[in-house]
């Protein structure tokens, strides 16, 4: 069987579908020298906050010139990490799995320096993934010196790998030329995101699109079952 790529943008503190996405991949390519969008998902993420949603949004200097790669992280270089890991102790710290994580994360935000968002953002969701035993290979776009067209520099880093199937996320319908992955003999696959099913949350209206570190410190290891494994009763 063929290969699986998947290329996206890192995001910060990503939620459970782009997860999802990379454990769907056998490769996953860090798509982070194309240019950075100001409020995304690339420096922000939400999380459950008594019983309200909360922005930990990551101060960065914005330049819509620059990829997501040259930003750099604004201010104090720790004080954010501070008031980021302070945020998440005083509402996680009593979540059921909260401990069982707490070092790796305290390591990034309290004995780890950050001056670039997509260094930041690639080590997370590395580690995260690690964490919920996902064994994806992981690759920086930079690396590939790959050049194209939008959709053709896509299907060139899919033929790079000798891959045979292209999963993107289903807001790209709107702008992928289809038939250049067809032409190619790629199969075109869009991630579907519905059906997930609810886990103990510190909320009383169920809040899907949220961070991942929500479902990991409720369910723990029970976390890739909420993933994926709910559509085939496993957790593989």
């Amino acid at each position: 069987m063929g290969k699986t790529v998947v290329i996206l943008q890192s995001n910060y503190l990503p939620w459970k579908g782009y997860l999802d996405l990379i454990h769907d991949a056998d490769i996953f390519v860090f798509y982070d020298d194309v240019q950075y969008t100001v409020n995304d998902w690339r420096n922000r993420n939400k999380i459950v906050a008594n019983n309200r949603l909360m922005w930990l949004t990551v101060p960065v200097y914005s330049d819509i010139k620059k990829s997501i790669d040259e930003i750099c992280i604004a201010g104090d270089k720790y004080n954010w990490q501070k008031k980021h890991w302070g945020t998440i102790v005083q509402f996680y710290g009593k979540a059921p799995f909260f401990a069982e994580y707490k070092e790796k994360f305290e390591e990034v935000y309290v004995k780890m320096e950050w001056d670039r968002l997509s260094d930041l953002n690639q080590y997370l969701i590395i580690m995260i993934s690690r964490l919920l035993g996902i064994k994806t290979k992981f690759v920086n776009v930079r690396d590939l010196a790959i050049s194209g067209g939008k959709t053709e520099r896509l299907v060139n880093i899919v033929n790079h790998f000798n891959a045979s199937t292209y999963i993107s996320g289903p807001a790209a319908k709107d702008y992928l030329e289809e038939e250049l992955f067809y032409s190619n003999n790629i199969e075109l696959r869009y991630k579907e995101y519905a059906g997930y099913p609810q886990y103990p949350q510190f909320q009383q209206q169920f809040e899907h699109g949220v961070s991942i570190i929500d479902l990991l410190f409720h369910v723990g290891k029970d976390a890739p079952y909420y993933i994926w494994g709910w559509r085939s009763g496993n957790f593989s």
